[in-house]
C-alpha cells in the first residue's frame, strides 16, 4: 500500500519561498531622502498569536518600523467606551509620533478602531466616516500640511468581513473623496479583500486608486492573504509595498504590518 501524499497549496509554497528569499527577520532601514515612509498595521487589539495581550509589544513593532505616518486598525476596544489600548505618551516619547485628533470620543485613540499617527506636519482637517454595513466599521481621513507647503491626504480604513458591506464601504469612501478638494492621497488599512473581479471592493476602489499591490500579510506566521493594502490616487506616488517581517511582528499580531514610501519630492505637489 502506498502512503497518500498531500501537497501544500501554491500560495503557501510561494509565501515560504518569498520569506526565505528576503531573509527571515531582516527589515530594511528607511532612507528619509527617498520620501515619507507610510505604514498600515492591524494590531488585533494588542493580542498576539500566542494569545497574550501585550500593548508594549505592539509599540515596539511600531518603533521598529520607524514610519513617518502609520495607520492602525483595532487600536481601541470594540464596545463600550472604545478605550484606547496603547500608551500614547510612550508612543510620543519613543517614536516621535503624534495621534491625529478625533472628536466625539472619550478614551479612544481613534475612530472605530482606526488611528493615524504622524511625525511631522500640521493637521489641516480630519473627517471621521462611519461606514455602512452590519459591523461597526469606520474610516479616518486626515489632511496634513507638510514641509514646503505640500498637502497630503491619508485615508485609514478597516473594511467589513462581508462582501456586500465592503462594496458599500468602498463606494462611500469614493463618494466622500470626490466631494472634497483633490490632493495626493494614500488609502491604507485592513481592507479584508483578497479577491479580484467585478464583485471585489478592490475593483470598486480601482476607479480612483488603481489596483494595489498584493503583498501577503495574513496570517502573520505564514502570510498567504493580502488583506492589508496601501494604494494611491496618483501613479508613481508610492514606491514598492512590502511587509515589515521580523520575529517580533510575527508574534505581536495576527497581521504583519505593511509599508511603502511616498515620493514627496516627485509626486506630492499641488
Amino acid at each position: 500500500m502506498h502512503e497518500k501524499r498531500t501537497t501544500l497549496p501554491a500560495s503557501i509554497i510561494a509565501s515560504i519561498r518569498a520569506r526565505k528569499a528576503r531573509g527571515i527577520g531582516i527589515h530594511s532601514q528607511h532612507d528619509p531622502s527617498t520620501g515619507l515612509l507610510v505604514a498600515s498595521y492591524n494590531v488585533h487589539k494588542c493580542v498576539g498569536v500566542d494569545g497574550k495581550f501585550d500593548p508594549g509589544r505592539i509599540a515596539q513593532v511600531i518603533r521598529e518600523i520607524g514610519a513617518d505616518i502609520i495607520a492602525l486598525q483595532e487600536a481601541d476596544t470594540r464596545f463600550g467606551e472604545r478605550r484606547g489600548l496603547l500608551d500614547l505618551a510612550w508612543m510620543e516619547r519613543e517614536t516621535g509620533l503624534y495621534p491625529v485628533p478625533v472628536s466625539g470620543v472619550a478614551r479612544a485613540h481613534g475612530w472605530h478602531g482606526n488611528v493615524v499617527f504622524f511625525r511631522e506636519g500640521v493637521v489641516r482637517d480630519v473627517h471621521q466616516v462611519k461606514l455602512p454595513g452590519l459591523e461597526p466599521r469606520g474610516a479616518l481621513m486626515a489632511e496634513l500640511d507638510l514641509a514646503g507647503g505640500k498637502t497630503f491626504r491619508v485615508i485609514a480604513a478597516h473594511l467589513g468581513l462581508l462582501n456586500r458591506s465592503r462594496q458599500q464601504q468602498a463606494r462611500m469612501i469614493l463618494d466622500i473623496l470626490r466631494a472634497r478638494e483633490e490632493y495626493p492621497t494614500v488609502l491604507m488599512g485592513d481592507l479584508n479583500e483578497w479577491r479580484l473581479g467585478d464583485r471585489s471592493s478592490l475593483n470598486t476602489l480601482a476607479t480612483v486608486f488603481g489596483l494595489p499591490s498584493a503583498v501577503p500579510s495574513f496570517p502573520s506566521r505564514l502570510p498567504v492573504l493580502a488583506l492589508d493594502r496601501i494604494m494611491a490616487n496618483r501613479p508613481g506616488l508610492i514606491d514598492r509595498v512590502e511587509t515589515h517581517d521580523t520575529p517580533l511582528s510575527r508574534r505581536a499580531s495576527d497581521h504583519l504590518p505593511i509599508k511603502a514610501v511616498v515620493k514627496i519630492g516627485a509626486s506630492v505637489a499641488d
